[in-house]
């Protein structure tokens, strides 16, 4: 009787099943991968075409997949060697830090953590892509959430606010770093979406040996699963900032960089936030480096805005208020709301003839008499007056200025609009 041969006809290389993700693994490792993984065919022939007991015709039996599929209990896990935190394409590149957090949307990341996927990167702790980051896991990772450096797992918590598994949402992380021996099972995975309803598997995005992966990982890795903490990159947005504008998530600079006296960046980028969120009726001018009372008041109706009140209202942009300024979050400044009370109603635009050169009423005198209140009555030396003038129209266009209009928006003669936002806030 001859000897049995087994014929083993191995999967595609992308086959997502646990089994067959241990077989790849232990492949990449060097280990037997033994008999894990499913067998699409698994076919019994003899030498001589003779079936065990007896003479006759060949037979064959047939592995269906998924029959009888058993995942193993663990997974070897990864080869985590990785290199430390460091500069854009390695130590001769750009400097190791980049402090302002670059906003990006879910989707974004998603996306940045795919073309490694398309492009098979290979694994590596030295070398680096041609996008400058680093070859291995953390590296992946950074380049997913867009950080200006190269970071590794005892770091990238730095970047991210811990968050319970149940509120995992793609572009999360999974992060193990391990400091006893960081490169004994320290690894990160980008999380893609549950599987299904269960919630035991998810899609896991990770750069391990030999290349960038996206399969069917379970809850929250292959071994040493409770060791791994949810993290939400700090700079996650839920729509792509406009080009230009000051919504790049800068972590919060502290205290003393807000408040009488100060005169900084930060002050600027408060600004330019505040007037975005509905607080333009505030400013006279530009964003500035300066803190100005108008910072103060515009911050204290965000504040107020989100149901703050006593202290947590204060004007004073502390750390919760950064956050959601800069990640675009909480509710906008109510046009009718300042220092959190609420405005009598405006009094009813008359038209636009009561505002033209040789006119006069008594409109025009509450007009230049509101302008005046909000600090736009530098431009009449001789006190409000029944009668328009050149002094009203240069007001009037500070103040739709200071609105952010331009051209045709900014005339200097009241309209609808600019007839309620001059009188909303008095």
């Amino acid at each position: 009787m001859a000897v049995p041969v087994f014929e083993e006809y191995e999967p595609a290389g992308d086959c997502a099943c646990a089994g067959c993700a241990w077989r790849h693994r232990a492949s990449a490792a060097g280990a037997h991968p033994s008999a894990h993984g499913c067998r699409r065919a698994l076919v019994l022939v003899t030498a001589v075409g003779l079936v065990l007991g007896g003479a006759g015709a060949a037979t064959a039996a047939e592995y269906v997949p998924g029959a009888a599929r058993t995942a193993p209990s663990s997974d070897p896990g990864p080869s985590t060697e990785q290199g430390a935190e460091g500069p854009l394409y390695g130590p001769s590149g750009k400097p190791a830090r980049d402090q302002v957090l670059r906003a990006s949307t879910r989707a974004q990341i998603i996306n940045r953590a795919k073309k490694w996927v398309s492009a098979k990167v290979p694994y590596s702790m030295s070398k680096y892509w041609s996008d400058g980051y680093r070859q291995d896991c953390s590296g992946y990772v950074s380049m997913a959430w867009n950080l200006g450096s190269n970071e590794w797992t005892g770091s990238l918590a730095e970047f991210g606010d811990r968050i319970l598994r149940e509120d995992l949402q793609p572009g999360d992380i999974l992060l193990f770093h391990n400091p006893d021996d960081p490169t004994k099972g320290s690894h990160v995975t980008i999380f893609g979406g549950w599987t299904d309803y269960t919630h035991s598997y998810y899609v896991a995005y990770e750069q391990t040996k030999p290349h960038t992966r996206k399969q069917a990982t379970p809850m929250a890795y292959w071994n040493n699963s409770a060791s791994y903490v949810a993290y939400r990159y700090k700079g996650v947005v839920t729509s792509a900032p406009a080009r230009g504008s000051a919504s790049l998530a800068t972590p919060y600079p502290g205290d003393a960089s807000f408040g009488p006296g100060a005169a900084n960046q930060y002050v600027s980028e408060l600004r330019k936030m505040l007037m975005a969120r509905g607080g333009k009726r505030f400013y006279a001018d530009g964003p500035g480096p300066r803190w100005s009372d108008a910072d103060r008041r515009a911050t204290e109706a965000f504040q107020r805005a989100q149901g703050w009140r006593g202290a947590e209202a204060n004007g004073l942009p502390g750390p919760h208020t950064w956050r959601l300024l800069t990640k675009t979050q909480g509710k906008d400044i109510p046009a009718a709301v300042l220092g959190g009370s609420r405005a009598a109603r405006p009094p009813a635009f008359p038209g636009r003839d009561h505002f033209r050169p040789g006119r006069s009423s008594g409109h025009i005198s509450r007009l230049g008499t509101q302008l005046v209140q909000r600090g736009y009555g530098r431009y009449d030396t001789a006190g409000p007056s029944s009668r328009w003038s050149e002094a009203h129209r240069l007001a009037v266009q500070a103040f739709q200025h200071a609105q952010g209009w331009r051209g045709g928006e900014a005339d200097g003669y009241p309209g609808p609009e600019t007839w309620r936002r001059l009188f909303a806030a008095g």
